[in-house]
């Protein structure tokens, strides 16, 4: 049977070595993951939470809990773990995989690995692709857990149909802790290490904050959870939340949105990289001219567009490696 066979067969070492494909960047996973959407159904039917929040707020060990609340439902569940690169080999350091051991063994749990490799937002760039390969293998969910960077961990929701904000006391000033644009994105708050001094107030701070930012009455507002992760307490209320977001979600026309918003989200990102691409492959005459005051930045980017739009590559470069020009791709 070929990779892609196995892969629809639900074969886990086929996931894997096509996750890694893709995640390489090889035109052999990019075809693959072409093939798989051609021959997956028109209208994805997974469920999609991401997880994000600061370093050390207890993210891994509720995505865990969260993996068990699945389980207990007999939903085959997929995690995607994007964890800090290895400044040497640009790996994955793979903590979050060491805490959510006892699922090893369980066929019906997946978890993976990836490296951020210096990808602002908090997510890997390929997150997306591997989540399309999660949805073919047939996962009824999938658990994102982001890096944890902070104020810009923001990407996720252009990601996940449902977003949890994982907050804990003891990390500052409350309302330090959810400002910028971490307090947009959240569609439940969970406030982890709730038996913690402080998590009362943090709280009434993000109860507070939700309050001042409602545009009128009868908005909807994000509920917060409290969560004990490593005890499990909370947990039920924190799935209740979820499942009463997609339920919203599915009632009107959120999910169709929020599937827009994600492919959308994939375009946008492989732009980015072929832009990326393309300017690394800017002749060094055109930059030193730009360095020495004889042209502008402005001016290069402008014969950068001109290029595009005439799609004449530089020899050597192409703007989606191993993507071949049929209009059968181009049409689904």
């Amino acid at each position: 049977m070929s990779l892609e066979e196995r892969l629809l067969a639900g074969d886990e070492r086929a996931l894997a070595r096509a996750i890694t494909l893709v995640e390489s960047g090889a035109p052999h996973g990019k075809d693959l993951l072409r093939r798989v959407r051609r021959e997956g159904p028109l209208a994805s039917s997974v469920r999609v939470v991401g997880v994000t929040g600061a370093p050390g707020s207890g993210k891994s060990t509720l995505v865990d809990r969260l993996v068990e609340a699945s389980r207990r439902r007999d939903r085959r569940v997929g995690v995607v773990a994007v964890d800090p690169s290895s400044p040497f080999t640009g790996g994955a350091i793979l903590g979050d995989r060491v805490r959510m051991t006892r699922w090893h063994a369980d066929p019906g749990v997946f978890i993976r690995s990836m490296a951020a490799r210096g990808h602002l937002g908090g997510l890997a760039a390929a997150t997306l692709q591997v989540v399309a390969l999660l949805d073919a293998h047939g996962f009824d969910d999938v658990i994102i857990e982001t890096v944890g960077v902070g104020q810009g961990e923001v990407e996720i929701v252009g990601v996940a149909d449902c977003t949890l904000v994982v907050l804990t006391p003891g990390q500052g000033d409350g309302v330090q802790a959810v400002k910028a644009g971490v307090m947009e994105i959240a569609d439940v708050f969970v406030v982890n290490k709730a038996d913690h001094d402080g998590a009362a107030r943090l709280v009434r701070d993000v109860r507070a904050m939700l309050d001042l930012a409602a545009p009128g009455p009868g908005a909807f507002l994000p509920p917060i959870v409290e969560t004990v992760a490593s005890e499990g307490r909370g947990v039920d209320e924190l799935v209740v939340a979820i499942d009463a977001h997609l339920a919203r979600l599915e009632a009107g026309d959120g999910l169709a949105a929020k599937r827009r918003g994600r492919a959308r989200h994939e375009v946008a990102a492989l732009v980015s990289g072929a832009l990326a691409r393309l300017v690394r492959a800017l002749p060094d005459d055109e930059m030193d001219a730009v360095a020495a005051g004889r042209s502008t930045p402005e001016t290069a980017a402008e014969r950068l567009i001109d290029r595009l739009a005439a799609r004449s590559e530089p020899a050597g470069v192409t703007l989606f490696e191993g993507q071949p020009d049929d209009a059968d791709g181009a049409s689904r």
